[in-house]
């Protein structure tokens, strides 16, 4: 395996475990389910993201 694909596989799985490829999916699904609706910005997204995980008791207690 190349030096270019395993940086490859690195970045995909950093990405993946940061959460940064969410916003990527979420746009990718909303423009292929409703092409003519907005998408949201990625701020929009991240605050929308963090309230639900907030909002979910199955999350646990937030100290911070």
């Amino acid at each position: 395996m190349s030096a270019r694909a395993v940086l490859a596989r690195v970045r995909y799985f950093v990405r993946e475990f940061s959460g940064e490829a969410a916003y990527d999916r979420y746009v990718a699904h909303a423009r292929a389910h409703d092409p003519g609706t907005e998408v949201m910005t990625r701020r929009a997204f991240e605050r929308a993201r963090t309230d639900a995980r907030e909002a979910d008791p199955r999350e646990g207690f937030r100290c911070c």
